[in-house]
């Protein structure tokens, strides 16, 4: 019995093992190549996280704080902020002095002020100009008439022009105002106007500087009445002037604080005797402060058909000390 199991046993030794089939190796090598491609799966799925990770330190960064994951936004950040109305253009102006005062052997006191102000919205221009002059002066002392002085200077002027604007190009404008000059015997000179104007260009530089143009094309009714004031008051035959007018208005800036402007007229009469205006002003202005500046003008006046006894030309040399508002 013994030995039947011995021999039994070693013949199942020596019995080799039977190799696997070709559907097991077939399934072996599906796992194996299942298996390495989840390893390179979670190798990108790490590299993925670490980069989001990276992104969210970075905008935390930049943004002083970063939200934490699942808290909602908060509904200020969330809604969306109404888009404010432009603002229109406030008025904006200045007032200028300037003073002559001599003393002594001559004595003599000369002053003009001026001002304007102009106020610009989505559909309308508004514009404000004024400006006056004063002057005396003490003439030499003689024997019969003693120690005399005489009025060299009288004269006011104020006017309202509103524009239409049509286009940002395009507008229609009225304009009312009225003068007196009591050395060129114009006791009053009242002035409509009705026309159009052209704005070119009204540009403001990257440095500040500004630049414009302008031009008018209208027509003006004014009624004139005289009054001869000096040396011997005298009444003189009222006039009419009725014409197209044809106006400039340029600017430039040489500067952010300094300015030069032009504005100029001409107006032909054509509804009675023959008469030709034309009106000048130059000036240039230099900035001290934000409010502060100091202007330089010059102006230029020609009347063809002055009152009896009057020079055709005017002008008027002046610096003025201007505040801006």
């Amino acid at each position: 019995m013994l030995t039947a199991f011995l021999v039994a046993t070693s013949l199942q030794a020596q019995t080799p093992t039977p190799p696997p089939t070709p559907a097991a190796e077939a399934t072996t090598e599906r796992a194996a190549a299942a298996a390495e491609k989840a390893a390179a799966a979670a190798e990108k799925a790490a590299e993925a996280s670490s980069r989001m990770a990276a992104a969210v330190e970075r905008l935390s960064e930049t943004l002083g704080k970063a939200p934490a994951p699942g808290t909602p936004a908060a509904p200020e950040a969330a809604a969306a902020k109404p888009e404010e109305p432009p603002k229109e253009d406030p008025w904006k102006g200045s007032v200028g002095l300037g003073l002559i005062a001599l003393s002594g052997n001559s004595s003599t006191l000369t002053f003009n002020g001026l001002a304007s102000a102009e106020r610009k919205t989505k559909g309308w221009i508004y514009t404000l100009r004024a400006q006056g002059v004063y002057g005396r002066s003490r003439l030499p002392a003689t024997e019969t008439e003693g120690e005399r002085t005489q009025v060299v200077a009288l004269g006011a002027g104020m006017d309202l022009r509103v524009d239409r604007r049509f286009t940002p190009v395009i507008s229609g404008y009225l304009l009312a105002g009225a003068q007196t000059d009591h050395v060129k015997s114009v006791e009053a000179r009242g002035i409509g106007e009705a026309g159009a104007g052209i704005s070119w260009w009204d540009e403001k530089m990257p440095d500040g500087r500004t630049t414009s143009l302008r031009t008018d094309l209208a027509f003006r009714f004014s009624r004139e009445t005289r009054f001869q004031y000096y040396p011997t008051p005298l009444d003189l035959e009222d006039v009419d002037l009725g014409g197209p007018r044809v106006g400039v208005a340029f600017s430039y800036g040489l500067s952010k604080d300094t300015v030069f402007t032009e504005t100029a007229e001409a107006i032909p009469n054509v509804l009675g005797d023959p008469r030709f205006l034309f009106n000048s002003t130059s000036t240039l202005t230099v900035g001290l402060t934000d409010t502060l500046a100091v202007g330089t003008s010059f102006v230029l006046q020609y009347d063809s058909a002055p009152p009896p006894g009057k020079v055709s030309t005017d002008t008027a040399l002046s610096v003025n000390l201007q505040v801006t508002f």
